[in-house]
C-alpha cells in the first residue's frame, strides 16, 4: 500500500445521494477475491449501455474524469450493503479519497483499511466544491486533517488515530501489527520468563 501522506488532485463530482455499494459496483461482480480489474466495473450500470458502450456523459467516461483522484460524492455515500469490493474499484479505479457529508460506518470502515479517505465536511463546503470549476485543485493534508480548497478555505477533517497511522505509514492492520514484530518478540521473552511452568494449580 502506497502513503498516504498529502494528495493534489481535480474532482470527479457525482452529485446523488444514498449511492448505495451496489451501485458502486453490481453484486454480478462479487465473485472475484482479486481486485484486479475491477476498476472496469466500477459504477458499471451507470457508466456503459446495454451492449457495453460508454456512456458518453457520466463523469467517469468524460475528459474531466479521467487521473482524477478525489471523488466528490453526494450524502449517505457506501451505503447498503458491506461489501469490501467497492473501496477495491474505487481505489483501482485510482481514487484514494472520497468527499462527502457522511458515509455508511461499514463503508467507510472498509475503505480506511484499504487505502481510502473517507472525507467528512460540512454542508457548505460541500456545496463549495461543487461549484468549483472542473479545473480546480483541492489538496488533502492527511497529517493535519485539513482539505485546502483554492481559494485559501481551510477544513479540518475526522479520522481515528489508528487508521490515520496506517494511512501514513501504507500498511494494513496486517502490517501494522508485523512492524510491531521486534516489539512482540521482546514482550513474549520477558513474560516467558516470568511464568512458572512447574506448578500445578488444583
Amino acid at each position: 500500500m502506497k502513503p498516504f501522506l498529502a494528495l493534489e488532485s481535480r474532482l470527479a463530482p457525482i452529485p446523488a445521494n444514498n449511492i448505495d455499494t451496489d451501485q458502486i459496483i453490481p453484486a454480478r461482480f462479487l465473485k472475484t477475491t482479486s481486485k484486479e480489474g475491477l476498476d472496469k466495473q466500477l459504477f458499471f450500470d451507470w457508466r456503459y449501455e446495454a451492449d457495453g458502450s460508454e456512456k458518453a456523459d457520466f463523469i467517469l467516461n468524460t475528459p474531466r474524469g479521467k487521473g482524477v483522484e478525489i471523488l466528490l460524492a453526494g450524502d449517505n455515500f457506501g451505503c447498503g450493503s458491506s461489501r469490501e469490493h467497492a473501496p477495491w474499484a474505487l481505489t483501482q479505479f485510482g481514487f484514494r479519497a472520497v468527499i462527502s457529508t457522511s458515509f455508511a460506518d461499514i463503508f467507510k470502515g472498509n475503505a480506511l483499511k484499504n487505502s481510502l479517505l473517507p472525507i467528512v465536511v460540512p454542508e457548505d463546503v460541500h456545496a463549495k466544491l461543487f461549484a468549483l470549476p472542473e479545473d480546480a485543485v483541492v489538496k488533502v493534508d492527511l497529517l493535519t486533517q485539513t482539505l485546502h480548497l483554492p481559494d485559501g478555505t481551510a477544513v479540518e477533517f475526522p479520522v481515528d488515530p489508528f487508521s490515520k497511522a496506517c494511512l501514513l505509514n501504507g500498511v494494513d492492520e496486517l502490517g501494522w501489527i508485523l512492524k510491531q514484530d521486534a516489539a512482540i518478540s521482546a514482550y513474549e521473552a520477558a513474560r516467558f520468563s516470568t511464568l512458572d511452568t512447574l506448578s500445578v494449580s488444583v
